[in-house]
């Protein structure tokens, strides 16, 4: 399974914002040659219209700790952002995330292959 680069939290946060470029590693992105290894050369997933879940459980898990609903910022260029509500940063430990797409009309839906990765560690408090 392949993973983004960790990206690191910590626990009770409720920010940052993460914000997303969704792609599609299928096909170029406009006058670009296709590099399955090389993700500018992949065309942005346009999403306009569509409802997009980050869905987040604890790393060997099957069960979800949370899903969040994205917002989306430029539908056409694949871009969306959400934050962590309050209790989703609940517990420290590695947590995998996956995108989950869904289209409007044909109500189709898309899973982003690849998983994020997130490191939470303890606070302070």
């Amino acid at each position: 399974m392949a993973y983004s680069e960790t990206i690191s939290l910590v626990e009770g946060d409720t920010l940052p914002e993460l914000t997303l470029t969704l792609k599609d590693s299928n096909t170029a992105a406009s006058g670009k040659i296709l590099d399955a290894s090389d993700s500018t050369t992949w065309a942005a997933i346009n999403v306009t219209g569509a409802t997009v879940k980050l869905k987040i459980r604890e790393l060997g898990a099957t069960a979800l700790h949370a899903t969040l609903d994205c917002g989306i910022s430029d539908g056409p260029n694949g871009k969306v952002a959400t934050d962590f509500p309050a209790g989703t940063l609940s517990k420290s430990g590695t947590f995998e995330g996956e995108i989950e797409i869904t289209f409007s009309g044909d109500t189709g839906i898309q899973t982003v292959f690849d998983l994020l990765k997130f490191k939470v560690r303890s606070d302070f408090d």
